[in-house]
């Protein structure tokens, strides 16, 4: 057997095959618009982070800054890789809530 011909059947005896993959767990943190009906409705902002671990209220702001309940998920390890905006119909076009999708590797 010729040497390149051994080294070419060695580098296709990989072709195909993932040698590396990587493991995710997902969470979601939804940021809703909470209070009482009037015309502070869409003032206070209630977060809620979901993970396999169960459920976690991060607390209740005044105006809304998701920024730092993001930030604190990131501390964690966990990435935010997909965002959904929700209206309520039929309403004046004011944000009700946000849901980010987030995943992190399987330690």
């Amino acid at each position: 057997m010729r040497q390149g011909l051994g080294n070419a059947a060695r580098k296709s005896a990989h072709i195909g095959i993932i040698i590396f993959v990587t493991n995710w767990e997902y969470a979601r943190l939804d940021y809703k618009a909470a209070g009482t009906f009037g015309v502070d409705k869409f003032m206070d902002w209630t977060a809620t982070f979901h993970h396999p671990g169960g459920v976690l209220r991060w607390g209740t702001d005044e105006r809304f800054d998701d920024l730092k309940h993001l930030n604190r998920a990131g501390a964690a390890g966990w990435q935010a890789y997909d965002r959904a905006a929700i209206h309520v119909i039929n309403e004046p076009h004011r944000l009700h809530q946000v849901t980010y999708s987030m995943r992190r590797p399987v330690p």
